[in-house]
């Protein structure tokens, strides 16, 4: 079976499937893809896109997002055995423990997340849009999870008591980045200037010239116009900024996810020619897990996909 780009270009037109890839992919699955963006950004453009069959490029919660957000199409996820361990960092149980001990505390869950979790949560945001959700919320107490530093970064933008849920839980990729590996990068490249993701621990947030999530790193890139640019997230990203003619270097090596690199041209094209890997969610986690997207968006004056006519 031929598994390079254009193969699998050819077998995506072939099956009238569109094929979505996460910013921390591989670069040949970039390639590849019909759209690369956030997890948010992505399954929102499924939505929009007529196609019988989405493949997403991405670990477990972005496809099974993907799937509930586009109830009636096949979702393939190439590599079900890709994971994200934050996500799993927020269980169910923990969310009623914390709801009991915060009964009036407005739950906002990062799009991080599994749909079970989604389903008990009052809003759902993304890296991007959390920190402008949450100052509007009419309560001075909120609870937010599963990223403690995202939970930390909105706090600090919204004045607000943000409690983390639970109080450990962060992304295993972000928080390798050090204050010391930034300056090291810095050294090397004198003249660039830094963007970080707010899933970063504070010192390197602070130390950066922009904070924000991947899809707003890239518009800050280009906006900014030339240069170069220290990117504090996953090393995937580096190609995405390449691609759009941006000039990028890692602010640490190390900063690679190994989950979202389990997906390769290969996995792709033997989901797209066996059906392997359809993600399935209950129906009724699904509805509730809607409904509190589509009030979060309703929230940030968007229209949800779905609820237009």
């Amino acid at each position: 079976m031929a598994t390079g780009v254009q193969a699998v270009r050819e077998m995506l037109r072939e099956r009238g499937a569109v094929l979505l890839a996460h910013n921390y992919q591989r670069p040949e699955v970039q390639d590849a893809a019909d759209f690369v963006g956030d997890s948010l950004e992505l399954s929102l453009k499924a939505a929009e896109v007529d196609a019988r069959v989405i493949v997403f490029a991405g670990v477990d919660f972005m496809a099974e997002q993907a799937a509930l957000l586009n109830p009636g199409r096949v979702v393939l996820h190439p590599e079900p055995s890709a994971r994200c361990p934050m996500a799993s960092m927020l269980t169910p149980d923990v969310v009623r423990w914390y709801r009991g001990r915060y009964p009036k505390a407005p739950f906002v869950v990062y799009v991080n997340s599994l749909a079970e979790v989604k389903a008990l949560a009052d809003y759902v945001v993304t890296s991007a849009n959390a920190a402008k959700l949450v100052a509007q919320l009419d309560s001075d107490v909120v609870l937010f999870g599963p990223d403690r530093h995202l939970a930390e970064y909105v706090a600090e933008v919204t004045g607000k008591e943000v409690i983390p849920v639970p109080e450990s839980g962060h992304c295993p990729v972000h928080v390798v980045i050090t204050r010391e590996e930034l300056e090291a990068a810095r050294r090397e490249h004198p003249r660039a200037r830094v963007l970080a993701h707010p899933e970063c621990v504070r010192e390197v947030r602070r130390a950066a010239d922009f904070v924000g999530s991947t899809s707003q790193m890239v518009r800050s890139a280009i906006e900014l116009g030339g240069g170069e640019f220290i990117v504090a997230t996953e090393v995937g990203l580096i190609h995405r900024l390449r691609r759009v003619g941006v000039e990028a270097y890692p602010a640490s090596g190390y900063a690679v996810c190994v989950e979202m690199k389990k997906v390769t041209l290969r996995s792709i094209a033997e989901s797209l020619a066996s059906g392997r890997g359809v993600v399935r969610v209950d129906e009724r986690v699904a509805a509730r897990a809607r409904e509190a997207i589509s009030r979060s968006l309703e929230a940030l004056g968007v229209v949800p996909p779905w609820s237009r006519s």
